[in-house]
Parts: C-alpha cells; structure tokens; sequence
C-alpha cells in the first residue's frame, strides 16, 4: 500500500514502534514526503499495519532511507518484500543503483539485504546516534524495460 503525506502519522507511529530508539516524528516523515521523488511503501498483515520503507529518487540513484518492521511481524518477510517492491519503485522511475545505510551490528538486516543483491560500498563512522558505525549498500538496478 503506498502512503502519501497524509499517512505521516502512521509512519511515524510504526517508525517508533520499529525504532524506539530513535523515533521520527509525522512531521519527520511529512518533510520526507514532500520532497520530489520521495515515496513511502506500507506493509500489512492481517490488515493490520506491520512495516514500511520510505525512499526517494534524485536523477539516477535512489535512497531508501528507512525501513522498518514492527516487532510482533518480524522474521515474515515483511522487511525483503519491502526492500523489493522499493527497489522495483525506484527502478520504474529510471533509478540505476539503489543505496541504503545499515547499522555495521545489525546482522538480520544485513543478511536480509546480502540476499537481495546489496554490495556493501562505503562506511559512515559514527552515523547513528548511538555511535554506532553505519555500512552504505548498494543494489544494481536494471534498466526498466
């Protein structure tokens, strides 16, 4: 299901349930959406909100710049058909790569990201506000036919 600026609320409200760490606010996610090119994807089971990815396009390259699955819908593939149907938006648009940070630590979403073809390309030390370092992935698309 795709979420426009008026679902802000709601992914700000998975956003904290998937991060309590380090929640983002509606008008967080308002101010992402509003930017060209940007575009938010939402997971369900049940219908019943489980995940989601926000992501955006500028020329060739796209970002996802968060992904998120709430606790109770982990582990069902939530989190890879979310990463796909982003990276199957952003090669619609005419997006040759799409890149990503993950947490340097956080082995299930990196495993997650291996299997659909992220490379790792980079590091940003220090990126989270925890410290933690932050690897910056890359997935190849093809060109949209």
């Amino acid at each position: 299901m795709r979420a426009e600026r008026a679902g802000a609320p709601l992914l700000a409200a998975l956003h904290a349930c998937a991060f309590p760490a380090d929640p983002w606010d509606a008008d967080a996610f308002a101010a992402l959406l509003a930017m060209p090119g940007a575009f938010a994807l939402i997971a369900a089971e049940d219908a019943t909100p489980a995940g989601f990815v926000l992501a955006r396009i500028a020329a060739d390259e796209a970002e996802i710049v968060t992904l998120g699955v709430v606790p109770r819908a982990r582990r069902r593939g939530h989190g890879t058909r979310l990463a796909a149907a982003a990276a199957a938006e952003a090669q619609a648009r005419g997006a040759g790569r799409l890149f990503l940070e993950v947490a340097a630590g956080n082995a299930a979403a990196r495993r997650l990201y291996g299997r659909l073809g992220f490379r790792e390309v980079g590091q940003r030390r220090g990126y989270y506000p925890d410290g933690a370092d932050a690897l910056v992935l890359a997935l190849a698309l093809s060109p949209p036919s």
